[in-house]
């Protein structure tokens, strides 16, 4: 079987299939992170177009999974991230098993040293090597529950690169293994019962903002609404408001809205976007969370 690596692969899919839904293609593609300027690159571009700064490599920007808390306990969320355009899977890999996230918020569900050596594309499976042995047991410290949030942190990550819900095979010097005695081929769960229910995309953590910036993200919250908040230093409500995503209740779907913050002082705030809790809190576990440190200039 031709057996493809993924930084050719992303060459000839550029992510183009972002836009679609359903159950063979990663959902939710919202615009990647911009500069707080409202002016931002659609997901739908060729990511794999050379993008790079003077004097330096060709870049990608891929997503990247990685563990937060939610109120019905650990799920994913998703950074996109700008990587080597040479090997993106394995660069992509490396900053999810270290927990190399840009919010402090989000860490690894893997308990080990190093990460993933290759990963390959063929027309059945992705196929991603192990470092060594050592990664085909449970660590010490790891739960199974934490195996299991691993390999899909895994999973979620590679199709996302890939565009496509192809199973992940494990590999060890070319022969079937297992990671962390999870499972030799593995799938992906349901989105809404590994994701967080919302999940924001920009202003990405540290982001400058001024004047009107576009916030962006994916959510499934009661009849579409997500609703946003941007709080002080103190925790106090500055402002607030509510985006209408392009759906809800099957799975995850894209939201964007416009947040003017040209009356506020300039300083260090939090924005906030969560899911809408009709209850008032007397009923489940409360609205789910999604957080993003930004400077207003």
């Amino acid at each position: 079987m031709k057996r493809t690596r993924l930084a050719a692969l992303l060459v000839t899919t550029a992510l183009a299939a972002t836009a679609c839904g359903n159950d063979t293609t990663p959902t939710a593609a919202d615009p990647k992170p911009g500069n707080g300027s409202g002016k931002q690159q659609d997901d739908s571009s060729s990511p794999a177009s050379g993008e790079s700064d003077s004097g330096s490599s060709a870049t990608t920007t891929v997503p990247v999974y990685f563990v937060g808390d939610a109120p019905n306990g650990e799920v994913l969320f998703r950074e996109f991230r700008k990587v080597e355009a040479d090997n993106p899977a394995v660069e992509a890999l490396a900053l999810m098993t270290a927990g190399d996230a840009l919010d402090p918020d989000y860490r690894t569900a893997y308990a080990v040293d190093g990460s993933f050596t290759d990963v390959q594309v063929d027309d059945d499976a992705i196929e991603v090597s192990l470092p060594d042995e050592s990664w085909t047991t449970l660590p010490d410290g790891m739960s199974e529950q934490d195996a299991r949030l691993a390999a899909q942190q895994l999973v979620y990550t590679v199709q996302g690169i890939a565009q496509s819900r192809l199973p992940v095979e494990i590999v060890l010097d070319g022969e079937p293994a297992d990671l962390f005695g999870f499972g030799g081929q593995i799938g992906n769960e349901p989105e809404l019962q590994v994701r967080s229910m919302v999940n924001v995309t920009s202003p990405e953590e540290g982001a400058s903002v001024s004047g009107t910036f576009t916030a962006s993200g994916v959510s499934s919250s009661f009849e579409a609404t997500t609703p946003w908040e941007i709080r002080d230093a103190s925790g106090a409500v500055v402002k607030d408001g509510f985006a209408t995503a392009e759906g809800w209740m099957d799975k995850l779907y894209p939201w964007e809205t416009e947040v003017d913050v040209s009356d506020l002082e300039p300083g260090t705030y939090t924005f906030v976007a969560m899911t809408d809790d009709p209850s008032g809190g007397a009923e489940g576990n409360g609205p789910a969370e999604d957080s993003k440190t930004i400077v207003v200039g």
